[in-house]
């Protein structure tokens, strides 16, 4: 299993938010490509990258996704407000390896399938969950769409994976939702990366025992309770 470090975005810096919102933020760094680039000088071999402002319609930061992506030595996936073909063909034009399709994916069946079928094995679609309910548009709507329900019906597509986020958990630093995290994985025709929670080597190693792929960690990095270097030597590759 990998560990793959997440660089938000927010008006042009790297944050991390609790829950996602807005006015909880309890980290902000200047630089995000100078933040990349030390997770993977610090032994990472993958990142995830997502724009905060494109996600919540509230701006973008392409600019500073170009300079992540420009400078890059390791594979990276990046998220946040992609709805249409021409940003998916932009991001992967400026060098992403996969991109991250969430609300759009969710709410249009014939454009995720027709996406899927444009970019073979360069999408990961973006399952995120609150209640085992998927949720969309920066996690403010919460649908009616089971998250296994959702799941099975991706086994279909030609994806490079699905990412669950368990929303109610993100930035809380107290554990993953390991039930919701096995359950998805048992479902999934493709690999799953968790995320939201994962907070120590034994929530990864948990994940890990129960057939996830990988994880997506932020709060648990960017304010030292999870060793980066530690979690790089085990799950780095």
């Amino acid at each position: 299993m990998i560990a793959v470090p997440a660089v938000d975005l927010r008006g042009g810096k790297c944050v991390q938010l609790v829950g996602g919102d807005y006015a909880d933020e309890r980290v902000r760094l200047d630089d995000p490509a100078a933040v990349a680039r030390d997770w993977a000088h610090t032994g990472f071999t993958r990142l995830h990258v997502v724009d905060l402002d494109a996600a919540t319609g509230r701006g973008h930061n392409q600019d500073v996704i170009r300079e992540i992506l420009r400078d890059a030595t390791v594979p990276v996936q990046v998220g946040g407000g992609v709805r249409d073909e021409s940003r998916i063909a932009s991001l992967l034009d400026d060098g992403a390896t996969w991109v991250v399709v969430g609300t759009r994916a969710v709410e249009d069946e014939d454009w995720r399938h027709e996406m899927a079928h444009a970019f073979p094995g360069r999408l990961i679609v973006a399952a995120d969950v609150r209640e085992r309910l998927v949720v969309t548009r920066g996690w403010a709507e919460t649908s009616r769409l089971d998250v296994i329900d959702f799941v099975q019906e991706l086994s279909a597509l030609p994806l490079a994976g699905v990412l669950v986020t368990a929303v109610h958990l993100e930035g809380r630093m107290a554990g993953t939702d390991l039930p919701l995290m096995e359950d998805v994985a048992d479902a999934s025709a493709w690999p799953v990366f968790a995320s939201g929670g994962v907070t120590s080597l034994d929530d990864m190693r948990a994940l890990e025992h129960r057939g996830l792929a990988g994880a997506v960690l932020g709060m648990a990095l960017y304010t030292g309770v999870l060793d980066a270097r530690r979690l790089a030597e085990e799950f780095g590759a």
